[in-house]
């Protein structure tokens, strides 16, 4: 059993790899886009129905503007750099939601929220071209299913572990120091790792798309202002700071200026 384990874990862990086309890097992914793509469009439709959408106002209609324009420069890029037909499966939707949550998200296979909450901070089209980038990166990079296989892996771990301590107060200890050294040292880690792709993603995909980079660090200043101070310490949170963000935004405006000019873009809104 214990040979078993161990070599279902090695198996999944080599054979479910693919990669990233923005890093070059190989990721660990165990859910093709035909799987998870089809589960993804259906809770989305399920949370649309459930939720009061707002469309044919301006800011609606903003929010899919921006959407395409990101997406396009997206699909500018991969193809330029030898990914031609990568977003083949990918059916974009940009959605405004009645909700003063502050905040936007995306499901894989490309499936957007923006809460009327987050438009006060965004301040206008390049704001939300900040957060709409940010959004179409962690698609773009299968953050979520790279997010499910990593929490596929973290049970087969805990699994393991019970299978192999045989006594029941050492097993008892196993599970609580797994369970929080696997959050705090690994899950956690892996999501901020996510979060700061995507913004180094999305701020190359709004320069290509027109929107000036350095407007980015600045949304996350009104973020941080928002939020009053009130944060968990970075290392017990599934996101980077304030501060972290501002000082990698601010570091990264510049090379996404250069990326964007490789595509003819040199004036940005």
């Amino acid at each position: 059993m214990k040979k078993i384990l161990l070599v279902l874990t090695i198996f999944i862990a080599v054979s479910a790899c693919k990669v990233n086309p923005f890093t070059g890097k190989k990721t660990l992914n165990m859910y093709p886009n035909s799987s998870i793509f089809p589960t993804a469009f259906a809770q989305y439709d399920q949370f649309l129905t459930e939720n009061k959408t707002i469309t044919g106002t301006t800011d609606a209609k903003m929010i899919a503007s921006v959407g395409q324009r990101i997406a396009s420069a997206a699909e500018r890029w991969l193809t330029a750099n030898g990914y031609p037909g990568y977003l083949q499966d990918y059916k974009w939707e940009y959605n405004l939601v009645d909700d003063n949550t502050v905040n936007a998200w995306c499901m894989p296979g490309g499936k957007i929220v923006f809460y009327t909450g987050i438009l006060p901070i965004c301040q206008g089209e390049t704001g939300v071209a900040v957060v709409m980038g940010h959004e179409v990166a962690h698609a773009l990079a299968d953050h979520g299913a790279q997010r499910m296989s990593a929490g596929q892996l973290q049970q087969i771990g805990a699994v393991a572990g019970n299978v192999l301590i045989k006594d029941d107060k050492t097993k008892g200890m196993f599970n609580q120091a797994y369970g929080v050294g696997s959050q705090v040292g690994v899950m956690l880690p892996f999501s901020r790792g996510h979060e700061t792709e995507a913004d180094r993603i999305g701020l190359q995909i709004m320069a290509i798309a027109g929107y000036n980079p350095d407007e980015a660090a600045e949304l996350w200043k009104r973020m941080k202002a928002n939020s009053g101070g009130q944060a968990q310490p970075e290392f017990m949170s599934t996101h980077p700071s304030n501060d972290t963000r501002i000082n990698n935004l601010t570091a990264w405006a510049p090379m996404a200026r250069e990326e964007a000019k490789k595509f003819g873009v040199t004036t940005f809104k």
